[in-house]
């Protein structure tokens, strides 16, 4: 089992950083999300600027396991913003690039609020992943001894599976063994790997367990809106509503267990074929 904040620790400074990727965050190897949560990392060491506005990640290669470089460079800085670049390689091989903002906090500017948080059950409610998959049934994926998950709908690996009405998906979730973190990175970390998961979650839905494809995050963008970091369960609710060609396209929101807004991601994915 690993743990987010131990699991995105980096090191150095002056814009040249390093850490080592964990095995315990896989999902078809080293997760989008948790890779790119390192690139964070190195961001809130390197900024100017407090607070995450934003970050836009393209995915180059696979990673593996073990040690990672991690170049930041800021490109534009003033008193209320910071743009900032990422460059992750691994032996000199590309594997991501992240362009994020920084922001200084209260700033001024227009305010509202209509968003919604779509009606569906408290996590309360609901029974864990744990429970419906019953005894001595490991998780898919290392990743998801992580992360417990209370779905929406269920079923259980094995059965008949029918098509969809929608590609959508919805859960609630918490991190294990830390539910939560008062570093505003690490807690910012768990909005990154949740909306990364989502939109395969979605755009597979319905579909046979022993499928022909899986699919790649190749981008993902996020706003990040209000920080809830005392919130142990989060709500994901998104949709893939478009697949053809080879890519996969979704998009997800983030809600606190009190009902606050708390990111939106938006993500492509890129099938591949699974050969035995």
């Amino acid at each position: 089992m690993g743990n987010l904040a131990d699991d995105t620790i980096v090191k150095g400074a002056g814009g040249h950083y390093e850490a080592v990727l964990s095995g315990e965050w896989d999902f078809w190897g080293p997760n989008g999300g948790y890779v790119a949560a390192l690139g964070l990392r190195a961001v809130q060491a390197h900024s100017t600027q407090p607070r995450l506005a934003s970050m836009s990640t393209h995915f180059l290669s696979t990673a593996r396991h073990g040690h990672v470089d991690i170049e930041v460079t800021t490109l534009r800085a003033t008193q209320r913003a910071e743009s900032i670049r990422v460059r992750m390689t691994q032996e000199d091989r590309p594997i991501c690039e992240t362009l994020v903002w920084m922001v200084a906090t209260d700033l001024a500017g227009v305010t509202h609020d209509h968003v919604r948080r779509p009606d569906l059950p408290g996590h309360e409610q609901l029974l864990s992943i744990i429970d419906l998959m019953g005894p001595g049934i490991e998780p898919p994926m290392p990743i998801f001894h992580n992360i417990e998950w209370k779905p929406f709908e269920w079923q259980h690996p094995g059965g008949t599976d029918q098509a969809a009405a929608e590609a959508r998906w919805s859960a609630w979730w918490r991190f294990l063994p830390q539910a939560t973190f008062e570093d505003p990175f690490v807690d910012a970390a768990r909005a990154v790997i949740l909306l990364d998961l989502n939109t395969w979650a979605a755009g597979s839905k319905g579909r046979p367990y022993e499928m022909s494809y899986f699919a790649p995050t190749i981008d993902l963008s996020i706003q990040f809106h209000q920080a809830q970091p005392d919130s142990e369960w989060l709500l994901v609710d998104g949709m893939a509503d478009f697949a053809k060609d080879g890519l996969v396209s979704g998009q997800s929101r983030l809600w606190s267990s009190t009902g606050t807004l708390i990111a939106s991601g938006f993500s492509s994915l890129l099938c591949k074929e699974i050969r035995a």
